[in-house]
C-alpha cells in the first residue's frame, strides 16, 4: 500500500504523479526533491487526520554491513581541501557529507524503518513518502525545517552548530550558523516584499536523541503571485547543507562527493494549494533521512547520508566525528540497535 504521512496525517491512493513544480499551484503534494534538484510530486486521493502510523517497528530486520562513499581518511582528505579552497578565497563553507550504503533483505520496508525511528528518534519534521511505483521511497526523521508557508509568510530554519550537548558547542559552531543565515536572508529576499526578511531568532539550542543543534530562524513576506517554482528555484538547495557561497559550495561538493546526495540534503515535505486560508506546506531538509536504492547489479540498498559544515577554524578528525555523532542514533536503530 502507497501512501505518505507527515505529522499525525496520512495520505492514501496516489493518483498523480509530476516533476513540473508549476504543479504545486494547485492540489495537495506529497514532495521529494533530490539534492541534484529533481522534484517528484504525489498528489493522493484521500487524507485522513490522526490514527496509527503504516508501519510496524518490530517487522524492521537488522540492516548490516555499511559501507561509506568517503571513508574516514577520505573525508579528512576532504576537509583539508575545503580549507584550502577557504585560504583561496574562493568559498567560506562547504557542507561536506558521506552517505553510507547498505544492502536490503528482501523483506525490509521503509514504513516498519519509520515506526522505529519514530519510537527512537522523534523529530519535528518527520515524514514517509512511499510510493515506489513512482520511484519514491523515504523516511525522514529531520529536524530542520527547509521552508514553511503560511498564506504569504515563508520561514527557513537553518541548523548549524552541532555538538553532544550545549556546554560543548565552539565558537567555530556559531559562525558557522551566522554565516548560513546571512545566505538564507539573502535567498529569502529574492522572492520577498523589500525589508520584511527579519531574523527572528539567532543561534537558539535544539536538543535532540544524542546531540544539540544551534538554530536561528528566518522569516519574511512573499511579494503577491510568487510561485513555489519562484520559491524553491531562489532557495534550493538549502543553504546549511551546501555552503557559502553558494555556487562555489556546489562547485567543491561536485568536485569532493563521489556521489549523487539524491533525497539525502534535498527536501522532503508537502504543499497545499487549496487551503481555505490560502498557500500552505512545509518541507524539510532532507537530513537524517534513509531512501532505497538499486545499484547498477540489481542489488537494492538502503542509503543515508551524514556532513558537516567545513570552515577555516575546523579541524579535519573533528569534522569526521561530528559525521559519526549525527548518524550514531539513527544508523543504529536501522542497524536493530538502541542507541542512547
Amino acid at each position: 500500500m502507497e501512501f505518505a504521512r507527515f505529522g499525525s496525517a496520512t495520505w492514501w491512493d496516489p493518483v498523480e504523479v509530476s516533476h513540473d513544480p508549476a504543479d504545486l499551484e494547485r492540489g495537495r503534494w506529497a514532495v521529494v526533491v533530490t539534492f541534484e534538484g529533481e522534484l517528484t510530486a504525489v498528489r493522493f486521493a484521500r487524507r485522513d487526520e490522526g490514527g496509527s502510523a503504516p508501519g510496524d517497528a518490530a517487522c524492521w530486520p537488522a540492516v548490516t554491513d555499511w559501507s561509506p562513499s568517503l571513508d574516514r581518511a577520505a573525508y579528512v582528505a576532504g576537509v583539508e581541501e575545503v580549507r584550502r579552497r577557504i585560504a583561496a578565497g574562493t568559498v567560506y563553507q562547504v557542507n561536506l557529507t558521506t552517505v553510507l550504503s547498505a544492502p536490503l533483505p528482501d523483506d525490509a520496508r521503509l514504513p516498519d524503518l519509520a515506526a522505529r525511528l519514530a519510537a527512537g528518534n522523534p523529530a519535528p519534521f518527520a515524514g514517509v513518502v512511499h510510493v515506489p511505483s513512482a520511484g519514491v521511497d523515504v523516511v525522514t526523521a529531520s529536524p530542520e525545517r527547509y521552508l514553511t508557508r503560511t498564506g504569504d509568510r515563508l520561514v527557513s530554519s537553518p541548523i548549524k552548530g552541532t555538538a553532544p550537548t550545549v556546554e560543548q558547542m565552539l565558537t567555530k559552531d556559531v559562525a558557522e550558523n551566522v554565516m548560513i543565515v546571512d545566505l538564507v536572508r539573502n535567498d529569502l529576499q529574492h522572492v520577498c516584499e523589500p525589508g520584511t526578511v527579519v531574523v527572528e531568532r539567532l543561534c537558539w539550542p535544539q536538543e535532540h536523541p544524542g546531540l544539540v543543534h544551534l538554530v536561528s530562524d528566518v522569516a519574511g513576506t512573499l511579494r503577491p503571485g510568487t510561485t513555489w517554482a519562484q520559491v524553491l528555484g531562489a532557495t534550493f538547495p538549502p543553504g546549511s547543507v551546501s555552503g557559502a557561497p553558494k555556487s562555489s559550495a556546489l562547485t567543491a561538493i561536485a568536485d569532493l562527493e563521489p556521489l549523487p546526495r539524491g533525497p539525502y540534503c534535498g527536501a522532503v515535505g508537502w504543499v497545499d494549494a487549496d487551503h481555505p486560508d490560502g498557500p500552505r506546506g512545509e518541507l524539510a531538509v532532507g537530513i537524517r533521512t534513509f531512501w532505497t536504492a538499486t545499484d547498477p547489479d540489481g542489488v537494492r540498498r538502503l542509503r543515508f547520508g551524514t556532513g558537516a559544515g567545513i570552515t577555516w577554524a575546523s579541524q579535519p578528525e573533528g569534522e569526521w566525528r561530528e559525521c559519526e555523532l549525527k548518524a550514531r542514533v539513527l544508523v543504529g536503530l536501522a542497524s536493530g540497535r538502541v542507541v542512547t
